[in-house]
């Protein structure tokens, strides 16, 4: 699955061959558990997201609601999007010198960690990050960023 039509969460989910299914969900469980107040879980461009609801945010540049995570079951890999962690260069050093210090290879984009199966993330690197900003200095962060 490249990207959802699924209007929610539990139809993304039923989307997904079982084996998928317990990956992403394992994820979610990680995201949920770690995720600061207020962030609020939805589908959001075809993937499982975590989003500041607009009424909270204000009218944003393209007039959707701040991505904070997502994860998506890709083709062939998953993604786990962080947005704070793209924003932040010492959260992505957190990132990179974790995954070096867990043995593992991390494989990603600016924003995505990329993977294969659920042994090649490290939770007890990914758990801090996930939380790593909370609601009102995301919007700030993105504010400052668009040059608001």
């Amino acid at each position: 699955m490249v990207s959802s039509r699924a209007a929610t969460v539990a139809g993304y989910l039923r989307e997904l061959p079982p084996e998928r299914r317990a990956v992403v969900a394992a994820v979610r469980k990680l995201v949920r558990a770690n995720l600061p107040a207020g962030f609020t879980e939805v589908m959001q461009y075809g993937m499982i997201s975590y989003i500041v609801p607009l009424a909270r945010s204000g009218t944003t540049y393209n007039g959707q609601p701040l991505c904070y995570a997502a994860i998506a079951a890709q083709k062939n890999a998953y993604s786990l999007y962080l947005m704070a962690v793209y924003g932040d260069p010492k959260a992505r050093r957190a990132l990179e010198d974790g995954f070096k210090r867990a043995g593992k290879r991390l494989d990603a984009g600016k924003s995505c960690i990329r993977f294969r199966t659920l042994d090649a993330l490290p939770m007890d690197v990914l758990a801090p990050l996930i939380g790593w900003v909370a609601m009102d200095d995301y919007i700030a962060f993105c504010a400052r960023a668009r040059g608001r």
